[in-house]
């Protein structure tokens, strides 16, 4: 941790669709927020279209003291890899379905109480990913949940709603497929449920994947849910809210430094990154960052 720099020159780089919540006000009150403290907001409004260029482009133009990501997950991945590898240093007010990475870093998912990272907070360094070349500050996944946040972006519903109704939908048909997964410490070959690749502690629905890690250790986990039978399913499911994931026989941890993930007898793979659902070549090479993005977190997290 470092000490506590003043922040004077703020950027928000908002999405307007993340989360199904309402923006409309949300600029008036950041400003409002902001100007009280002797701050001055600007903002950057993301399209679709090129954002992580544009964003690249404007951050470019003129410094800024830290760069608030004010959306859901994706956003707050376009805004890290934004800002990965500079001085700048990433705030977040969590606006979206899931808001994993905001979770793991403590900051609250109230608006008003987040935007006092503007004037109270700490600077951290975490490690971050590249997976098959894609950035990635948080969690990814091949196998049945990159199957499940696919199917929820094509749908235009958001919310744990949608995203449970969409697993219930998936889950009777869903056949494992096999991997081969090598690290700079071991090899595995098997059947997997669902392989997370994990730099963090918890997805946005607050299951806990990875107990125990940190996001700046140098290390990251390869989480495994091996098949189980419908019988053992409610069970995995206590134990992910629990932070028990490792007492379950159908689940394991593969900790490492660099990892290659090949899904046997197929050249393309579906993988969410930070939400967002892709396909990739395999095998899928992963490899770490240690301590490369700088964010802002509460004082007492």
């Amino acid at each position: 941790m470092s000490s506590s720099p003043v922040l004077y020159q703020l950027l928000f780089v908002l999405n307007p669709i993340s989360g199904d919540i309402d923006k409309s006000s949300l600029e008036a009150t950041i400003k409002h927020y902001c100007a009280e403290r002797g701050r001055t907001a600007s903002f950057f409004h993301t399209t679709g279209e090129h954002d992580e260029e544009k964003l690249r482009y404007h951050i470019g133009q003129q410094r800024y003291d830290a760069v608030f990501a004010a959306g859901g997950d994706g956003t707050v991945s376009l805004v890290a890899s934004a800002l990965a590898t500079t001085d700048v240093p990433l705030g977040i007010l969590p606006l979206g379905s899931g808001n994993g990475l905001s979770k793991d870093l403590g900051i609250p998912q109230d608006q008003e109480e987040a935007l006092r990272l503007v004037w109270e907070h700490q600077v951290r360094a975490i490690d971050t990913l590249q997976v098959g070349g894609t950035f990635c500050a948080h969690l990814a996944d091949l196998g049945f949940n990159a199957l499940i946040v696919e199917q929820f972006c094509k749908g235009n519903t958001r919310g744990p709603g949608a995203y449970v109704r969409i697993a219930m939908q998936e889950y009777l048909g869903y056949e494992p497929a096999v991997y081969r997964i090598t690290t700079d410490r071991e090899t595995f070959v098997g059947a997997v449920f669902m392989v997370t690749i994990a730099n963090a502690n918890t997805f946005g629905s607050n299951m806990v994947i990875n107990p125990d890690s940190r996001l700046d250790d140098g290390e990251f986990e390869i989480c495994l849910i091996e098949p189980f039978p419908g019988t053992a399913s409610l069970g995995i499911l206590y134990q992910l809210y629990t932070e028990d994931f490792d007492a379950s026989v159908y689940t394991r941890r593969l900790r490492c430094r660099r990892a290659t993930v090949e899904v046997v007898d197929q050249t393309q793979v579906l993988v969410q990154v930070d939400g967002e659902p892709l396909q990739l070549p395999s095998p899928v090479q992963v490899t770490m960052q240690p301590r490369s993005l700088r964010v802002l977190q509460p004082l007492q997290a």
